[in-house]
């Protein structure tokens, strides 16, 4: 693929008093096919990754405070009709408490558990994406 356009995926966990850690997952609008991800967005020109992800929580939950943000070293490339991408995959800690308004984007967001992610996502890539998450979270 030539041309490829950046995108980064952030999968949003935080930790309870007891230590779990729970992941937010969004849900997709119907008119952009109504499914279950973690957030997704483009690197715009002259941004590097980090600075695309607190963007683009910032424009699609309103959220400006990240506790942490990992690498899970993993990046994939995809096709579909706006183009051809490359993705990276990261985490991001955030409070579960933290205030979250979703863009019109998405219609729902729901805090899971480690266990039920991988049953509510749609795309192979992101199972993998997240499964290298929980890795670099030792989970």
């Amino acid at each position: 693929m030539n041309d490829k356009k950046l995108h980064i995926e952030v999968f949003f966990y935080g930790r309870t008093k007891a230590g779990e850690i729970r992941f937010l997952l969004l849900k997709r609008v119907p008119e952009r096919g109504g499914f279950w991800q973690p957030l997704t967005g483009g690197v715009e020109a002259g941004e590097n990754d980090q600075e695309a992800i607190k963007r683009e929580i910032r424009e699609e939950t309103g959220m400006e405070e990240i506790k942490q943000i990992i690498d899970s070293g993993y990046e994939f490339e995809f096709s579909d009709k706006n183009g051809n991408f490359k993705e990276r995959v990261y985490g991001a800690e955030i409070a579960l408490d933290a205030k979250v308004i979703l863009s019109h984007e998405h219609s729902e967001m729901k805090w899971v558990s480690k266990d039920e992610v991988p049953a509510m996502l749609k795309w192979p890539n992101n199972i993998e994406g997240f499964k290298r998450v929980c890795r670099e979270l030792g989970i």
